[in-house]
């Protein structure tokens, strides 16, 4: 069951759980402050953390790609649903209108193309595999 869940959507919603908490000027203001060598002072947003979050659940989905079962092509299918949820809060509705929630359903639809591809060729060499015996 938990391998069908689109990882991206729990991203979102702490996006959305931050979102309406903090408000959207609390996805840029500073949560802590690296000093670097040359003198500058690197820091990090809550907005930073969760598209940090949402790189490292995309590479999850992308391994999982490469699977051909049933359960590879339901989960491109929820992932397409988190796509369009998330575009449809993305021009609807006022606190998930900022860059950090554009660049969440611009990896949500990186998400749904890419698996789709991804499968699509995996099955192709399969059958091409299968085709030859």
């Amino acid at each position: 069951m938990f391998s069908i869940f689109p990882k991206l959507s729990i991203s979102m919603i702490i996006y959305a759980i931050v979102a309406f908490t903090f408000g959207t000027d609390a996805m840029g203001s500073r949560l802590f402050e690296i000093p670097m060598m040359s003198g500058a002072n690197w820091g990090l947003t809550p907005g930073d953390l969760i598209l940090m979050l949402a790189l490292f659940f995309l590479f999850i989905e992308m391994v999982k790609s490469s699977d051909t079962g049933t359960a590879s092509i339901i989960n491109h299918g929820m992932s397409m649903l988190v796509f369009v949820a998330g575009l449809v809060l993305f021009l609807l509705i006022p606190q998930f209108a900022s860059s950090t929630f554009f660049l969440l359903v611009l990896m949500a639809l990186l998400d749904t193309v890419a698996g789709f591809i991804v499968t699509i060729v995996a099955a192709r060499r399969d059958l091409a595999v299968g085709g030859d015996a």
